[in-house]
């Protein structure tokens, strides 16, 4: 579950680096809308993911409300879900791996 997570979550921020720092600049300022489009799919589709399996994280870890917020709140910030993934979830793997 973890390992998942995790790929989610760095997945969800690269699509959000990119959807920000490369297809809105193209739509907007070179009137180039293709890219957005799929990009922006790409990223709803990752963040959905990540939101849910952030939900289903903190349920079977017995996290509470207050890390939930953390995680949902980093998944809205540019860089968020990487340090959630240094943060949280790196070290929670190890745990898990033994």
């Amino acid at each position: 579950m973890i390992p998942l997570f995790r790929a989610i979550a760095i997945a969800e921020g690269i699509s959000f680096l990119l959807l920000m720092g490369f297809s809105m600049p193209l739509k907007y300022w070179a009137g180039i809308p293709e890219p957005n489009l799929y990009i922006g799919y790409a990223h709803g589709v990752l963040f959905i993911a990540y939101a849910l399996l952030a939900i289903w994280v903190c349920y079977e870890l017995q996290w509470g409300f207050k890390r939930f917020l953390v995680l949902f709140v980093a998944s809205l910030l540019p860089f968020g879900t990487f340090y959630i993934e240094q943060k949280y979830l790196k070290k929670e793997g190890a745990l898990a791996k033994g």
